[in-house]
């Protein structure tokens, strides 16, 4: 049993609590930290962000250079898939990424445990091992609970992660599937979906809802969703599967329309559920110490992630707010710095999100439908990538970028980006919201050119007055 005192427990070590743990540390506390698994990073660096950006960088070259490089003149025979490399590239990756995090913690001298962590009390955390006995029981001023979140199963369907897979399973697959279906029209299954169709496989997406990317600027969705399917992905909108069955050869699906109907079957080599995911708060302890939840399974904490039991706090996918990495991440800054007795604070609003498939999908702030819903007057600025010199330079002038901004003051009220690069030109757009920029104070910047960054500047030109180069 261990007889050390802690500032500072962190249950969970993925980017929430890893960061939390450093930050923790920076500032003078004594931490430990309790993963369960045997590489730290959680989700995110083992099975979730990390792989599946891997692997969409491998797809997407394997696809480019297969249809894409004859235009800039350069003739290659047809590409030939190493699958068994390409795997290990990505298993690579995964592992340089944990190593970093265990390396930061050697540095900044965090105490890690493996094992499932469980609060005994306020000021208590036990260790357990994989048998469930404790292992070692720690005490600490302060607890910080950052278990992530996990799988959403699929009433019917029962997850073998060979045959019917989980997101986890998805990044493991031993070959090229022939047929994939994914039910869930969400983020991960966009991602995943595109991986195995650049990688040769048909791919299937069935979803509940007539509409793909819930939550995502309708105007923006339209074009997605054409995109993708020029890239050969199929969408069965309005759909629900009641049924998964796996065979001898891969599995049977019964498909029915949302709102009742003639059920179809649909055959699959693979299939992939992805329909959400669930804080992971099973087995803490809380409600023995008394930690109340919300109505949605979360955990309630107040405005400085303060469970309703003095010293324990909460962040990430335990709490309300986006389910992501990053969001974790501020989460855990702001905790610990409060308890530190500094002043932590994050903007929820203002949490970019992304669709890492090709073209890219991000956006910070709010929707179109949203200002419409909450009666807001805006104006729009649109500017598409074929006027901006640089994206025609590079042959990715697919997408748009549109600021919303707010009619009387103009300030910047949310932007929507479809392009190659959006995932890197919406942290510009965070940047300026959070100052509470205008569309003309964007559009005022000096843009360097020829970069696609260009877009950016002529979208926020158009909200406030007129773009120079359309």
């Amino acid at each position: 049993m261990a007889n050390e005192t802690f500032d500072l427990v962190v249950i969970g070590a993925g980017p929430g609590g890893y960061v939390a743990a450093i930050r923790a540390a920076q500032l003078g506390l004594k931490v430990a930290v309790v993963e369960k698994r045997t590489t730290l990073g959680g989700t995110c660096l083992n099975v979730g962000c990390i792989p599946s950006k891997a692997l969409l960088q491998s797809s997407h070259l394997f696809e480019e250079a297969g249809h894409d490089l004859a235009a800039h003149g350069i003739v290659l025979e047809p590409p030939k898939l190493d699958f068994a490399q390409l795997m290990k590239r990505k298993g690579d990756v995964v592992d340089a990424t944990t190593k970093g995090v265990a390396f930061l913690f050697k540095k900044n001298k965090i105490t890690s445990y493996t094992g499932a962590g469980r609060i005994e009390a306020a000021g208590s955390v036990a260790v357990l091992g994989d048998d469930g006995a404790v292992k070692d029981t720690l005490s600490t001023k302060n607890i910080l609970i950052a278990t992530g979140s996990e799988v959403m199963p699929l009433p019917g369907v029962t997850i073998d992660e060979r045959k019917i897979v989980s997101s986890t399973g998805a990044l493991e697959l031993t070959e090229v599937p022939k047929h994939l279906v994914v039910v869930g029209a969400g983020i991960i299954g966009l991602e995943l979906g595109s991986v195995w169709r650049r990688l040769g496989a048909d791919v299937t997406v069935v979803e509940f809802l007539d509409r793909i990317t819930p939550g995502v600027d309708d105007e923006i969705t339209k074009f997605f969703q054409r995109a993708l399917a020029k890239q050969g992905l199929k969408f069965k909108l309005g759909s629900k599967v009641t049924k998964a069955e796996a065979t001898g050869t891969g599995v049977t699906l019964t498909v029915e329309p949302a709102k009742g109907g003639a059920t179809e079957t649909l055959e699959a080599d693979v299939v992939l559920v992805s329909i959400g995911r669930r804080p992971y708060v099973q087995g803490l302890g809380l409600d023995k110490v008394g930690v109340k939840m919300t109505e949605r399974g979360r955990i309630a904490v107040d405005g400085h992630f303060q469970t309703s039991v003095p010293g324990i706090y909460a962040i990430g996918d335990a709490i309300d707010g986006p389910m992501l990495a990053h969001k974790a991440s501020e989460d855990g800054v702001a905790c610990v710095e409060t308890i530190a007795g500094q002043k932590g604070h994050v903007n929820w609003d203002l949490v970019p999100s992304i669709i890492y498939t090709q073209p890219e999908v991000a956006w910070v702030g709010k929707t179109e439908e949203q200002l419409k819903a909450a009666g807001v007057a805006y104006k729009i600025g649109k500017y598409p990538f074929t006027a901006d010199p640089r994206s025609r330079a590079n042959g990715a002038t697919e997408g748009f970028v549109k600021v919303l901004a707010d009619k009387a003051t103009d300030r910047v009220l949310g932007v929507h980006i479809f392009g190659a690069e959006a995932g890197t030109m919406i942290a510009e757009a965070a940047l300026a919201m959070e100052f509470s920029a205008s569309a003309e104070d964007i559009g005022r910047v000096c843009h360097a050119h020829p970069t696609v960054n260009e877009a950016m500047k002529e979208a926020a030109l158009a909200a406030w007055d007129k773009p120079i180069h359309l």
